[in-house]
């Protein structure tokens, strides 16, 4: 067991925001929820994946929805309806133990984001409950499919959801997570595109073997890594790439940058005008609250599962959707996906398919096709 510092936390949510690959939620949502709690007394305790009994229960909270603006008219619709007064993930954290007449031992976050990972440590915490070094994604993803509980054929169901309008829904006998992710996509967009919703209560021993172990902890190294080579003035994204064996892509001014929400998710693309040594050459990245692909000169460059990461130039920030604008100077970065989403079945999930592309998944200058 490890107890988490402030510097450890926010540490942990920068490199989340980094291995989110654009998505993932705010980081200004995620530090606020770390503060709460603290400034409640509690402690941030991490455990690892072999320190849980095999009976403990462990849950995955998160938030489901869009982060891009709604229409004024949607705004309106909204307006009249009441505000909870307690935070929805920590309604539904509660009141799920009280439907499965079981006491949680912690939680795991469904995914690295600025704010899903701080969503999954805060009931938890709030609850002097355990937070696990593991997720089921290693990175930030559009669907609950794209998960190792997915991949292991884990049920998703029952789903205990809260909103912030104190609304609650369980879902019973949801078939697979396919099926999960529209209805509970489903329930987030009459939800002000922001729902709450906890799954995969299961006993550890049916985890145990389903989650990527060691995430939280690679968060934290990532950030601490991007952290102090700030500090010295260094080049915090080419020491990140370098770590994590990845590539540095692209480099350019933004063109475009479009974003809309449909369907419940924050679509859209963004198009970059290549400077210094990709002057004369355009990249296009396809966002689906990640970013999906990208091309360099209308050919297709990366894909994921991989991640495809943008940074401030100057700032060296990691730039989330959907923040990106126009006229920014921005490098994009490529980061490699877990290895079991470059597994076969890995990639009928979540792989080129699902980013609209018919061509085989490769690393950039690799040939090999899974």
């Amino acid at each position: 067991m490890r107890e988490l510092s402030h510097q450890d936390l926010k540490d942990i949510l920068n490199g989340a925001v980094i291995l989110g690959a654009g998505g993932g939620g705010d980081l200004a949502q995620g530090l606020d929820l770390i503060q709460t709690a603290l400034d409640a007394g509690k402690s941030f305790r991490m455990v690892s994946i072999d320190e849980v009994p095999d009976n403990a229960v462990i849950c995955t909270p998160y938030m489901i929805g869009a982060v891009s603006a709604l229409s004024p008219e949607q705004e309106r619709q909204y307006s009249r309806l009441p505000k909870g007064q307690k935070h929805p993930i920590l309604v539904a954290y509660e009141e799920f133990q009280k439907y499965l007449g079981v006491k949680f031992y912690g939680t795991t976050a469904c995914e690295l984001g600025g704010s899903n990972t701080a969503m999954a440590f805060f009931p938890a915490v709030m609850s002097d409950h355990y937070i696990l070094d593991a997720d089921p994604a290693g990175r930030a993803v559009p669907e609950i499919t794209h998960s190792t509980y997915y991949l292991a054929g884990l049920p998703a169901a029952p789903i205990y959801t809260a909103n912030e309008f104190g609304e609650t829904f369980v879902l019973e006998g949801v078939c697979d997570d396919q099926r999960a992710e529209t209805i509970v996509r489903a329930l987030s967009q009459v939800s002000r595109n922001d729902l709450a919703a906890i799954d995969h209560a299961l006993p550890m021993r049916e985890l145990r073997n389903a989650l990527i172990p060691g995430t939280i902890s690679k968060a934290l190294e990532i950030g601490k890594i991007w952290r102090e080579t700030l500090e010295v003035d260094g080049d915090a994204i080419s020491e990140i790439t370098r770590h994590s064996g990845g590539l540095e892509a692209f480099q350019g001014r933004v063109r475009l940058a479009d974003y809309q929400t449909i369907d419940g998710f924050t679509k859209g693309s963004l198009v970059i005008d290549g400077l210094g040594k990709f002057s004369g050459q355009s990249m296009r990245v396809s966002v689906k609250n990640e970013n999906m692909a990208c091309w360099i000169n209308g050919q297709v460059f990366a894909t994921v599962p991989d991640l495809i990461c943008l940074f401030g130039a100057e700032s060296q920030k990691p730039v989330a959707n959907p923040d990106c604008q126009v006229g920014q100077s921005v490098k994009i970065v490529l980061l490699p996906a877990p290895e079991i989403f470059r597994t076969a079945k890995g990639l009928e999930a979540f792989g080129p398919r699902y980013a609209g592309l018919s061509t085989p998944y490769a690393w950039p200058g690799e040939t090999r096709e899974i």
